[in-house]
């Protein structure tokens, strides 16, 4: 645990606001679902909440099924980091997510692009893997944009169509509906 030196007093309510420079860093925005742990010595530790990640061996059982008939990596993950990876080297895994795919997921935005294009976005910030092709479709769950699914391609020539559409929208569609479960 790293000490910030920043102290802040419980209020009448019991509320402790959280310093705005902490919220920035860890992308905590107002409605963001904070877990609570307490342990022997007395600390209360705060941790963003993610439904997404109870799924995660369930993510990645699929990620990989759906690696395996397309031959393409598969990342599943939730609004703040990667929760699933098949095909790809496995350093993705629990990243953050880019700030341009954070925005894709708050805005619903599904979508397929190529290497160059306005609309590829890199899955996270330092991705190092040369990917040409991308399909991004956005989990749903009880109306909240909760995650996304990403099928990725390295080869040159390849584009996505119709049907990684369609296998990228029934994996978000399943997924969410997990969630709801």
């Amino acid at each position: 645990m790293k000490a910030t030196g920043i102290v802040r007093r419980i209020d009448d309510l019991g509320r402790v606001v959280v310093p705005k420079e902490i919220r920035r860093t860890l992308r905590l925005r107002e409605g963001t679902p904070l877990e609570i742990f307490t342990d022997r010595e007395g600390e209360i530790i705060l941790k963003k909440y993610s439904p997404m990640a109870e799924m995660g061996a369930f993510a990645k059982q699929y990620a990989e099924a759906l690696n395996q008939t397309t031959g393409l990596t598969v990342c599943i993950t939730d609004r703040d980091q990667v929760i699933a990876v098949a095909g790809a080297k496995k350093d993705m895994l629990q990243k953050p997510v880019s700030k341009a795919l954070e925005q894709m997921i708050l805005n619903r935005e599904n979508g397929a692009a190529v290497k160059g294009e306005k609309k590829f976005v890199p899955l996270v910030d330092d991705d190092k893997e040369e990917y040409t092709a991308q399909m991004i479709q956005i989990i749903l769950s009880a109306g909240d944009a909760i995650g996304a699914v990403a099928l990725l391609s390295r080869d040159a020539r390849a584009k996505m169509g119709d049907t990684e559409q369609k296998l990228a929208a029934t994996a978000a569609s399943f997924l969410g509906r997990q969630m709801e479960a």
